[in-house]
This record gives structure tokens, C-alpha cells and sequence, in this order.
């Protein structure tokens, strides 16, 4: 079976797929209604800890980002960070190239021809105040030029499987059309940008404002201090793509990232952001199946010191169903198999796919229990031999 799906019926509670009833929503309790199509032509919300979409409306329609672009700057820069091929103190200059093009054009963080700022700055005047012109030194400090850098955020984003994304602008302006994306590409960059680096998303982003050289701006993040758990991301605009934005809450343990595209003015984006989050944690009953760190079930391995693995989740396994529904709960695992050793503990191997009626599946990434070494002469016989009696 290598190179296929392996497909396992998961039984949650002895033999068979169980029907879990979720209790009934409280009268009293008002439900926000979800947001209308012609308020938002581009809307996704994603609960990114079980990978389940809550609400989807052109989630595959290509849509230039504007400054929602400035993410993907930023999650480049962490990346480089962690290789050891960026230092937040380094310092970079404004080059007199980068300063006859982006000197105080839109957003900015008011650096000067020949002025030095180390990168720590540049990413809070980036995430904070959506300075072109820091996304612009810090493409050109990094990489050598802009087009270097955008070439590695398209190259990035490949890798994070965002197929219908390129970029060719570190920051968002009109570029011809050049720069795209989709709200899917988005939700998945969201999820990278916290899960891969939770410590610096933590510290670089969500900031109430930005002060440079005394001069004092606001974060325009439209539930930054309004939303229970929020903790922003980006907003973008400019006249070709209207308003648009990214951003992300946590609550209890769950977090909700949301995707805005086209939406008509700054004011109305508001509202949708606040409306879009309160109901997606208000409308949905978040029913725990596995507590965290319990086995869900094995894989099979192949050329290993053990046959099986056993496979687990990152923190408790959940699906989200409407308030009130009442629905059987089916719980797949997924993966391309036999798996080959050797296999690190922590390694995502697989794939829980959980489904219920009228929902979106989710589908969970699972990690393997243990390490699981290439198998030995002696691990070589005992699993020829356990083959022939499986």
C-alpha cells in the first residue's frame, strides 16, 4: 500500500461510530446571525486548532491582499530568524534606491535616505503601523534587493501549500496585479505564522500602536481591544482591492482565524470582523473527542525497529458542531503508508479527518508517539516472519 491512502475507521467508543449529543442551547441565549454575501464577497473563517471551516464565501477567488500582503514579509523574516540568517539586531539602511521609491508613500514609519534601523523596528513598524517603507529595507537589508526578497516569499509560500498565491511586492502596493492570493492561502499562513513561531507572532504582533523617532501611530486593527482573545494580524487596503483583513482570536484553548477580501469601507470591515468572531465562538458547540496526549490510534511502518506507531495530537482533539445539533460523529485516520523509518517522536505522520452532519470536516494533523529507528537484521527477520502471519 506505499504511495496510497491508508484509510482506518476510527471507533470512538467500543466497536462502532457513536452519536454524541450536544446539549440544547439555552433560550435565553441570542445567537449572532452570520454576516450577509453582499457584506463581504470574500469570507473565511477557520478554527485552525482542528484545521474545521466554520464559514466559507469564495474562499478560492484570487484577490489582491494590499497590505495583507506585509504578513507573508513577516513570516519570511521569522523563518529567517530561526535559520540564523536574520538577527532582530541587526541594523539595515535605508538605501537611496529604496528611498526614492518608498520614502513616506502610504503607510509609513517615517525613515529618512541613509537612515539605520535595526530589524527589530522594522518588524514592529511593519506588523503594527504597516510601514511600506520598513518592508521595503528590510527586503533589500535581507536579500539584496526587493526583487530577491519576493522571490523568497513567493518560494515560502509554495511551501506552505498556498498554490493560488505570488507575490511581487514586499508590502502590498499596487503592482499590476502581480501580487495575489486567495483566502485559503491566507488561513494557511495564519496557521504558520502562530503555530511555527508562537513567541514571535506573540511579541511582534497585535500591538496597540507603534512609536518611532517620537512620533507616535496607532494600530487601525479592527479587533485589537474589542474582541475578547484577539490579537489582530493585518489589515490592508488601497483603491484597486478595497478593504481586506487577516486576523486571528483564542479563546479556552480554541483559536478562529478570519479572512476578509472586498469589502466596501473600513467601517463595515469592522463590523464584519467583530460579527464574524463573536459568531464563531457563540454559534458552535466545541465537543471534545481525545484529551491531550491521548494515543488516537497507530500506523503501520515499514523497515522499522517497531511495526506500529502510535500516533497522538498536539493538545486535546475537538470538532465544532452547531448549537443544538445532534448527529453522529465519524473519525477517520489518514496517511500514505506503510510509513518508512526512520520516524522522529513529534513528527506529523497523519491525518485525523472527524466529520458530522452539516459541518465542515476538520482534519488534525497527527504526530507520532515515539521514535521508531530503522529496523536491524535481527528487527528485519521478526518482521518478516510477523508478516506472514498478519
Amino acid at each position: 500500500m506505499t504511495a496510497l491512502v491508508r484509510r482506518f475507521v476510527l471507533f470512538l467508543v467500543l466497536l462502532g461510530t457513536i452519536t454524541l449529543p450536544v446539549q440544547a442551547q439555552p433560550a435565553e441565549r441570542v445567537i449572532p446571525a452570520v454576516p450577509r454575501a453582499d457584506e463581504a464577497p470574500v469570507a473565511l473563517l477557520v478554527d485552525i486548532t482542528t484545521g474545521q471551516v466554520l464559514h466559507a464565501r469564495n474562499a478560492e477567488r484570487r484577490f489582491m491582499p494590499a497590505s495583507v500582503t506585509k504578513v507573508m514579509t513577516l513570516y519570511l523574516a521569522f523563518e529567517l530568524i530561526e535559520q540564523g540568517k536574520l538577527d532582530p539586531a541587526q541594523v539595515f539602511m535605508m538605501s537611496p534606491e529604496v528611498a526614492r521609491e518608498w520614502r513616506r508613500k502610504g503607510s509609513t514609519m517615517f525613515l529618512d535616505r541613509g537612515e539605520r534601523v535595526t530589524v527589530h523596528d522594522l518588524l514592529l513598524g511593519i506588523a503594527n503601523v504597516s510601514a511600506n517603507d520598513g518592508a521595503a529595507v528590510l527586503a533589500e537589508g535581507q536579500a539584496g534587493s526587493v526583487a530577491a526578497w519576493t522571490a523568497a516569499m513567493s518560494e515560502a509560500a509554495r511551501g506552505l501549500g498556498m498554490s493560488g498565491s505570488h507575490f511581487g511586492t514586499p508590502n502590498g502596493f499596487p503592482d499590476e496585479g502581480r501580487t495575489f492570493t486567495t483566502a485559503n492561502d491566507l488561513a494557511k499562513l495564519a496557521r504558520a505564522l502562530v503555530t511555527r513561531h508562537p513567541d514571535k507572532f506573540g511579541y511582534y504582533i497585535g500591538r496597540a500602536g507603534f512609536d518611532y523617532k517620537g512620533i507616535a501611530q496607532v494600530n487601525h486593527d479592527p479587533m485589537i481591544g474589542r474582541v475578547d482573545g484577539a490579537d489582530g494580524i493585518k489589515t490592508g487596503f488601497t483603491n484597486e482591492s478595497g478593504f481586506s483583513y487577516l486576523g486571528t482570536a483564542r479563546r479556552n484553548g480554541q483559536r478562529l482565524v478570519l479572512v476578509l477580501a472586498g469589502v466596501e469601507n473600513g467601517r463595515l470591515r469592522g463590523r464584519l470582523a467583530l460579527a464574524y468572531m463573536e459568531w464563531g465562538f457563540s454559534a458552535f458547540d466545541r465537543r471534545r473527542l481525545f484529551a491531550p496526549d491521548a494515543v488516537i490510534g497507530t500506523a503501520q511502518v515499514q523497515n522499522g525497529d517497531a511495526r506500529r506507531v502510535a500516533l497522538v495530537g498536539k493538545g486535546p482533539v475537538a470538532i465544532n458542531l452547531p448549537r443544538g445539533s445532534k448527529g453522529r460523529i465519524s473519525a477517520n485516520i489518514r496517511y500514505d503508508g506503510p510509513l518508512r523509518a526512520p520516524i522522529m517522536a513529534g513528527q506529523q505522520v497523519a491525518t485525523l479527518e472527524v466529520t458530522a452532519p452539516g459541518v465542515a470536516p476538520a482534519r488534525i494533523p497527527l504526530y507520532a508517539a515515539e521514535e521508531v529507528g530503522v529496523a536491524g537484521p535481527i528487527d528485519r527477520i521478526v518482521n518478516a516472519i510477523a508478516g506472514l502471519f498478519a
